[in-house]
């Protein structure tokens, strides 16, 4: 449906949708280990998009249980996660409205595709209050070396170098 590898997308010259996630969000994201992205805003795009880490990294949470153990087992810490740099590429497949359950650790995200319940570890990566949204990040590719570039808040293209121009 969508071809994510960046060689493609660049040596066409279309630039990547991209969108700046703090550390250790990018990572776990580019890893696998953390399959939604939450925000307080929803989006129509659906495609090919670029997850650049923000040179904010939260060392706090990289501290606390489930972040220390996951990024552990990859062989990550607060001090060595790559910032200012596109880290993966994914397929932005779907957003969903998050429908919180109480104060349970549980969530039911909604869309007018589809219903997905999200719990674990997923839970714990994200912030499922009420009134947010899911990003569903599918076909997620790790970059073998972080390509650096200058992020920007929302959705922004990038071209494959260090240029961030605005959608």
């Amino acid at each position: 449906m969508f071809n994510t590898n960046i060689t493609f997308v660049l040596r066409e010259g279309k630039p990547l949708k991209s969108i700046t996630i703090h550390q250790p969000f990018a990572t776990l994201i580019a890893l696998g280990e953390k399959r939604f992205e939450t925000r307080s805003w929803s989006t129509r795009y659906r495609g090919p998009i670029a997850i650049h880490a923000a040179k904010k990294v939260d060392k706090e949470i990289c501290l606390e249980e489930p972040f220390r153990s996951v990024l552990a087992k990859h062989g990550y810490t607060a001090e060595n996660l790559p910032v200012g740099a596109v880290v993966a590429t994914s397929i932005l497949a779907a957003c969903y409205k998050t429908n919180p359950f109480g104060l349970s650790d549980y969530v039911q995200l909604v869309s007018d595709e589809a219903t997905k319940s999200i719990d674990g570890n997923e839970f714990a990566f994200g912030d499922y209050s009420r009134g947010r949204y899911a990003w569903e990040m599918t076909e997620v590719q790790l970059l073998a070396d972080p390509v650096p570039a200058k992020g920007q808040q929302g959705l922004w293209n990038w071209g494959g170098k260090q240029d961030a121009s605005r959608t």
